[in-house]
């Protein structure tokens, strides 16, 4: 609760324009995050938010309503991908090496399509996919995207490692075949690092406008072993979101289509608090969230 409570400082209070004056930002992102860290009901989780007042890590006492009311709010999914941001920077002296990968979180919600196959009208339960980009030595969140339908995994590879690359040293990305493509290759070694992604069978070494690409297709092939154990760090991807899910449920528990796109991100930030901790007793960081974000962290 003391890194959260330092962590929601640094977000900004809206100015006060019209009718009844808000509850702070602060409090209210550092009780939904607690709410989603609890994995209680909101109705269950109002002693937790009792105990973090008699610590004084919040000012003011509200009702799980307005939790509920706040949570579907759109303007706190930006303040969430900056508090998610600066929650990862604390081991940017240890993490340089990335991998990029998706999972999905379901919903309550159903969707319908007619499916002519079998002729009728068929339901489906809609889920919120998650585009990470992880550290492969801690598990830390770096960047985040957010969608709601199926989308192609590769067009998110670039805008996580750029978001990514603004506070850690990139050395090395990795993905699996859904991200091959000649920009994100080059794309990683523009930056300074070496992109460790499979090549498909049909794959060609012409390099068209990317010289990355027909190096590492040469060394993919001719290096094959080495290369491979480059790329199979990408497991600790798939330990980033079950470190998550087995934490923090693979569930949404809101049926507001903004509150659940907010109570994932919610998820991932307590998922990064948590790395922190284990890494200030494990490498022995210093994790000092206090004024981090310079006042970055607005509506």
């Amino acid at each position: 609760m003391k890194l959260l409570a330092d962590l929601c400082k640094n977000v900004k209070q809206p100015p006060y324009d019209f009718g009844r004056p808000n509850l702070p930002f602060s409090d209210m992102i550092f009780c939904s995050a607690l709410k989603v860290y609890s994995t209680f009901s909101l109705r269950r989780f109002m002693s937790h938010m009792q105990n973090a007042l008699e610590e004084n890590y919040i000012q003011n006492n509200c009702s799980y309503v307005s939790i509920s009311n706040f949570m579907r709010r759109k303007e706190l999914t930006p303040i969430l991908h900056e508090v998610i941001r600066l929650s990862s920077l604390p081991l940017a002296s240890v993490e340089m090496n990335f991998g990029v990968d998706s999972s999905g979180f379901s919903t309550s919600r159903f969707g319908r399509y007619f499916s002519y196959k079998h002729g009728k009208v068929k339901d489906y339960k809609v889920w919120i996919k998650a585009h990470v980009a992880s550290g492969l030595k801690t598990n830390i969140v770096t960047a985040v995207r957010l969608t709601e339908d199926d989308s192609n995994d590769s067009k998110f590879f670039i805008p996580l490692l750029e978001q990514t690359a603004k506070g850690f040293e990139l050395k090395v990305a990795v993905g699996d075949k859904a991200y091959n493509s000649r920009k994100n290759v080059q794309f990683v070694e523009d930056l300074g690092g070496t992109a460790y992604i499979p090549f498909r069978k049909n794959a060609r070494g012409l390099a068209m406008g990317s010289p990355a690409w027909n190096r590492m297709y040469h060394y993919f092939n001719l290096h094959n072993e080495e290369f491979m154990k480059h790329y199979h760090k990408r497991s600790n991807c798939e330990t980033t979101f079950h470190m998550i899910k087995a934490k923090f449920q693979n569930h949404v528990r809101n049926k507001d289509p903004t509150a659940q796109i907010n109570e994932v991100l919610l998820k991932i930030l307590c998922h990064n608090i948590c790395v922190v901790i284990q890494e200030i007793h494990e490498l022995g960081i210093q994790a000092d969230f206090v004024n981090v974000g310079a006042g970055t962290c607005g509506t």
